[in-house]
């Protein structure tokens, strides 16, 4: 699974000029899943996520986590995260987990995450096209990867 995690004032999606999912401050996670990937990935991701120090504390040091300041999190599930560029100008999403799969985890992910936080994490629709707004914080962007983890 890889993710894009991005600290925020505020995010929502839209679907169709209809916003399905909102935030307030806290972290936008585009997240992608290939055919490899399992819940094993997925619960690793929940807890790096949750506990990633990328908000300020009272001296200005990136020193506290989501939890840590009862911020909101955003999930939008994004298969182009697993695209293959080397040949030609066209990416491959080969590695990209099916559709039925990448939902299931998903929704597995988006679960935990939000039974860790103890609050609902919203999401966009699972295969719609989302328009996406937000207000960086920072800004910072982060990059996690379960088969690279830095």
């Amino acid at each position: 699974m890889r993710l894009v995690i991005q600290r925020v004032q505020a995010a929502d999606v839209n679907v169709e000029n209809t916003t399905v999912g909102k935030i307030g401050q806290g972290i936008t996670l585009l997240v992608g899943i290939e055919e490899a990937d399992q819940e094993e990935d997925a619960l690793w991701l929940v807890k790096k996520v949750a506990q990633l120090r990328i908000f300020d504390d009272a001296d200005g040091v990136m020193n506290k986590s989501v939890e840590d300041i009862d911020g909101e999190v955003l999930a939008i599930s994004q298969f182009t995260l697993h695209a293959k560029t080397k040949k030609g100008n066209r990416p491959s999403y080969i590695r990209a987990a099916s559709q039925e799969k990448a939902e299931l985890l998903f929704n597995f992910f988006v679960q935990k995450l939000s039974d860790r936080l103890n609050k609902k994490v919203p999401t966009g629709q699972f295969g719609e096209h989302m328009v996406i707004n937000q207000t960086n914080d920072g800004p910072v962007t982060i990059l996690m990867d379960t088969k690279n983890k830095e």
